[in-house]
């Protein structure tokens, strides 16, 4: 068994290029080798800044041999006397075999020829001789270039390549490259260290780059950088600010960490928190470093109480120059905060409400009018929220405020400089400025979440003007006729919809979105005239797109697929899941619930066996009382009695979780389903069971009803037809 290993030895490539290629390229070498009948060991993927490179173990010498069997003419044609026909030559040719070596057997069709084939497996060093010029020109990235008089592209210049099966070198060079490359078994260092570095065999090239001084797998940089950092930070009683995506770019960055200590000038403590934090982490990939246990006020104006005067960074340099690099980096960083200082200064001078008057001047989007103009449409969903949630006066005072205020500091120099720091800058100018601590979180969290996996609002306040700024952008550029496609969302509408489900779903509010849909379409249909808006089509796009938003975050919570159909399936009526988005959540997690607990399964069976029948019937799929369309005069078995009494018995329960739509209410119709199903069995198949489709057309009518009753009272939880069995 052979150990391969390919280097792609290159310019300093760009930190996001590494993190999207090491998999591209894991991906298209287990690909080839699986299609060429190669099997393997261990398959790594690594990279530096200067190079990509691949290691696999456990290599045969060889291919495996493929047999195969290709099924030719009927034999009628391809023999006559035993004789081959030239069906039966033209077969053998296209085989590659002998006419000799064809076969003739029986099938269910009659004989036929067949042909059996044997491809020997060629050497694995032709073989990956041939795909390793395809497995680099495949890789795909942003920004590729030219250079030199060839065409070949690539993130950087390709500089050196190492190719080798074991201690053989392969014989690949890369078409189209200038000056051209060759694969050999040199490799490089580090830039500060120009001699190549000699890899005499695949297995040894991680120990032939550490004894250079690199260390070359990825994870293992990481983690050195991660703890390196740790044990800094706790010898400073500091707790570093290392989010993950900062560790993994500086891990792309550096093939030989230096970790350093620089200081910060106390007098920069003055500034917030925020703004020395985003300097250093996204501006200067610098790691700042918190009070061990200080406690993080997200309003606070200055940082004296929460940082430390020192921050930490990783160098791909010498270690000779350590005091030169430092002393370098507290210069910029020094440069960088003063210029922070002066933003700060300069918004200071000028009062929130001047700034938005100021957003006057700039345009939100074309047709939309100006950020002042958008504003204004924000406040007026802010009323109308406020006004479905009836929240106390206090909580709406605080909303209406925030809501006013809370774009100001778009038109800020500091967040013109750092628009990361959007609404936390608003914020703290806000109390600053002596507005109400309510007012000036509620402007913080109402940019909340704004990822994936982002902390939602946690003031009331706060959660009623991010819903606001959500339905405004969703009414805002679907009345432009502008839709997300594919993968296409340039407005981050999809993100917007899940955030304002996400944030409903948190608080626990009851939100009948199908009216507020409509009097949102009907607003914008005055506002925006030019647009021809039609406030019931624009109303229903923006509850299809909505729906689907919920059926995406079910799937997303882990719920599967069928329990997702069964509760925001595209076939229930849009009003339902509308009409109160936390309601289907809760549905969802209650079947989730009763079906790892194993009791969805024989409620599921009964019901669907009524819902079947329930079809035939008249009745409507809102009737939840049995005594208007149930005659208990025309009962004829006891069965229905016994299935009278379970709907007597369920109506209050399905009409409160219908209305309330709590989980304790729905968990309470639920085990009265349950507890009700060997009665609901019985009507089917029990001594006194019934012929729902009797003969006589009342009798059946009847019997339909109480079904169709059961049906809808069920449904309410549910559309158990979309549930697998």
């Amino acid at each position: 068994m052979s150990t391969f290993l390919l280097e792609i030895g290159t310019e300093e490539l760009p930190a996001d290029f590494a993190r999207l290629a090491v998999p591209q390229l894991q991906a298209l070498v287990a690909r080839d080798l699986d299609d060429q009948r190669l099997s393997h060991g261990r398959l790594e993927v690594t990279s530096t800044p200067r190079r990509l490179a691949v290691v696999v173990d456990g290599l045969p010498a060889c291919q495996s041999e493929r047999r195969e069997e290709r099924k030719g003419p009927p034999a009628s044609q391809g023999f006559k006397d035993g004789v081959p026909t030239q069906a039966a030559l033209g077969f053998a040719r296209r085989c590659g075999v002998e006419p000799a070596a064809l076969e003739v057997r029986p099938t269910a069709k009659g004989p036929f020829v067949f042909a059996r084939l044997l491809e020997p497996g060629r050497p694995t060093r032709e073989v990956l001789t041939e795909c390793i010029p395809a497995w680099i020109q495949g890789l795909q990235g942003r920004r590729f270039m030219r250079w030199g008089e060839g065409d070949f592209r690539f993130s950087r210049p390709v500089r050196w390549l190492v190719a080798l099966l074991d201690a053989e070198v392969l014989p690949v060079w890369l078409p189209g490259s200038d000056p051209e490359v060759r694969a050999g078994r040199l490799s490089r260092g580090h830039r500060l260290h120009p001699q190549p570095v000699p890899i005499a065999a695949a297995d040894q090239y991680g120990a032939s780059l550490a004894a250079a001084g690199l260390e070359v797998h990825r994870q293992l940089r990481a983690e050195r950088i991660s703890q390196g950092i740790q044990r800094a930070a706790e010898a400073l009683e500091g707790r570093p600010d290392l989010p993950g995506d900062l560790l993994e770019e500086l891990t792309d960055l550096v093939e030989q960490p230096l970790l350093l200590q620089g200081a910060l000038d106390p007098a920069y403590l003055a500034l917030p928190a925020e703004v020395l934090c985003t300097v250093m982490r996204a501006h200067q990939r610098y790691v700042p470093l918190y009070r061990r246990n200080a406690a993080v006020d997200p309003l606070a104006f200055e940082a004296r109480d929460v940082l430390l005067p020192a921050f930490l960074c990783v160098g791909n340099g010498s270690p000779d120059s350590l005091d030169t690099v430092r002393r370098g980096n507290e210069r910029v960083l020094r440069a960088r905060l003063a210029d922070a200082r002066f933003f700060l200064e300069a918004d200071r001078a000028v009062s929130s409400l001047e700034r938005r008057e100021q957003l006057a001047r700039v345009t939100f989007a074309e047709g939309l009018g100006s950020l002042r103009d958008r504003v204004e449409r924000l406040e007026w969903c802010s009323q109308e929220l406020l006004q479905a949630l009836a929240l106390p006066p206090d909580v709406a005072e605080a909303a209406l405020r925030a809501a006013h205020l809370c774009k100001h500091d778009l038109v800020s120099q500091m967040v013109g400089e750092f628009p990361e720091l959007q609404g936390i800058m608003g914020a703290k100018y806000l109390l600053a400025e002596g507005e109400p601590r309510a007012v000036a979180l509620a402007v913080l969290e109402h940019y909340l979440p704004r990822g994936a996996a982002d902390a939602l609002p946690h003031s009331a306040a706060g959660a009623v003007v991010a819903l606001a700024e959500r339905l405004e952008l969703l009414f805002s550029i679907f009345a432009k006729g502008e839709r997300p496609s594919g993968s296409s969302d340039p407005y981050g509408l999809r993100r917007a919809g899940n955030g304002l489900l996400q944030i409903l779903w948190q608080q626990g509010w009851r939100l009948d979105l199908q009216g507020l849909l409509l009097a949102g379409s009907r607003r914008w249909a005055s506002l925006f005239p030019e647009f021809r808006i039609e406030p019931a089509a624009l109303a229903a796009d923006l509850g299809d797109f909505l729906a689907q938003r919920i059926a995406s975050l079910l799937e997303e919570e882990g719920l599967a697929a069928d329990l997702v159909a069964a509760v925001a399936g595209a076939g229930l009526p849009r009003q339902r899941l509308l009409a109160d988005p936390g309601a289907v959540r809760q549905r969802g997690l209650l079947l989730r619930e009763l079906r790892q607990q194993g009791r969805l399964a024989p409620l599921q069976a009964v019901v669907t066996r009524a819902t079947r029948l329930a079809e035939k019937g008249a009745l409507d799929q809102h009737t939840l009382s049995p005594e208007a369309v149930v005659e208990p005069a025309l009962f004829e078995k006891p069965s229905e009695a016994a299935m009278l009494a379970v709907l007597q018995r369920l109506e209050p329960l399905a009409k409160e979780a219908a209305q309330k739509a709590a989980l304790p209410g729905l968990a309470a119709l639920a085990a009265a389903l349950q507890e009700s199903a060997a009665a609901l069995a019985a009507f089917f198949d029990g001594d006194s069971s019934v012929m729902v489709m009797a003969e006589d057309s009342r009798i059946r009518s009847n019997r339909l009803a109480l079904l169709s009753v059961l049906r809808n009272q069920a449904s309410v939880l549910a559309d158990f037809s979309a549930l697998q069995a």
